[in-house]
């Protein structure tokens, strides 16, 4: 009878672990082909941020909720101030977990390589260039050779563009050096990982930079940022189709016609009726169900155009006057983790784009 109970429960466990493999395994294989992306900070847990995650339960809901709306990629940082806050003093603890709550739910991860630490910043300040691009490129070994059997997609910098993320601006000369020693050094911990140029959030000038200073051959993907407002017309959608194509003659007149562009962030707030919230840059803030409307245009439109192949919304969840006006609610997700009418535009996208793909 022992023996029998002993080899039931064998079974059981063999059952148990064999759906496991299929509810988090499997999830991942089908989620490196789902276009559907989100930008979501779930290392924030300082307080500049009002601790927007401060436990596993904060994070554990927002993933759980991230599986229902159909997600397969977060774009997820992995800061250099957290991750070595003294130089050769190395803490992943938190990136651990991190990385585990998202496989458990089959979630694939774009990592983001930045900022400044303050210790190895050129002036001090986390949006300045690292004063030693070496000092740089050992984080990022550190954190590719760590992670490299669940993170494949890195990206280098987020928006060196960009005055606010990149302060010293000289039409991205020596943010490309960086990413050149970054590229050279992550495929020889990791041969198969791509690499991403850091979202290019300037426009199609910023695209002719990236090649003018010697960036071919340095990244697997062209990685660009751009926004509209819905409430300026109908012509915003066409905007937003036709960037991307202009962005790939660009690639194409370089010699990069075979790589495919990822967008990892675009998005609009939604604000429900009757808050009160500064407008955002591009003027007056969309309800919640004009910004639902929005994503639902963004998504159609985009995933028709073969040659992109990820689109990420910014955000996932709403954040709490961080910036104080109409950009803390660009989340699919009130705060308080009710969802938006944009929750259920985005999950019926990616059901409409499962079916079409005959994904079960």
């Amino acid at each position: 009878m022992g023996r029998l109970i002993s080899k039931a429960a064998i079974l059981l466990t063999l059952i148990f672990l064999s759906s496991t493999q299929v509810l988090s395994g499997g999830d991942m294989k089908t989620n490196i082909d789902n276009p559907f992306g989100v930008l979501e900070f779930l290392h924030w847990s300082h307080s500049w941020n009002n601790y927007k995650y401060p436990d596993d339960l904060a994070l554990k809901k927002v993933i759980r909720l991230m599986h229902k709306a159909g997600v397969g990629w977060v774009r997820l940082d992995f800061l250099w101030e957290d991750i070595e806050p003294q130089q050769g003093k190395f803490e992943f603890a938190k990136y651990d977990n991190l990385v585990k709550l998202l496989k458990e739910q089959g979630i694939q991860i774009l990592g983001i390589l930045h900022y400044s630490a303050a210790w190895a910043s050129a002036c001090g300040e986390w949006n300045c260039p690292p004063k030693d691009n070496q000092v740089f490129v050992n984080y990022a070994e550190e954190v590719i050779r760590r992670y490299k059997s669940e993170v494949k997609y890195w990206e280098v910098w987020n928006e060196p563009d960009s005055v606010t993320y990149w302060k010293q601006q000289d039409s991205l000369k020596s943010y490309c050096a960086l990413l050149k020693a970054v590229y050279l050094a992550a495929k020889k911990i990791d041969p198969d990982c791509k690499i991403l140029n850091g979202g290019l959030a300037n426009g199609l000038a910023s695209v002719n930079h990236l090649y003018d200073n010697g960036a071919k051959g340095y990244f697997d993907i062209l990685n660009i940022h751009f926004f509209q407002n819905p409430l300026h017309g109908k012509s915003m959608i066409k905007g937003v189709a036709s960037y991307p194509k202009l962005a790939y003659k660009i690639m194409a007149r370089n010699g990069d016609g075979d790589k495919k562009i990822w967008i990892t962030e675009i998005g609009c707030p939604g604000v429900k009726p009757g808050l009160k919230a500064g407008n955002w840059w591009l003027g007056k803030n969309p309800t919640e169900a004009q910004q639902a409307v929005w994503v639902k245009e963004v998504y159609e439109e985009l995933l028709k155009n073969p040659r992109v192949e990820k689109v990420f919304w910014a955000f996932f969840r709403d954040t709490k006057k961080h910036w104080d006006n109409g950009v803390d609610y660009f989340g699919l997700v009130r705060w308080d983790y009710t969802v938006k009418p944009a929750f259920k535009a985005y999950q019926k996208c990616f059901k409409e784009w499962k079916k079409k793909s005959k994904i079960k």
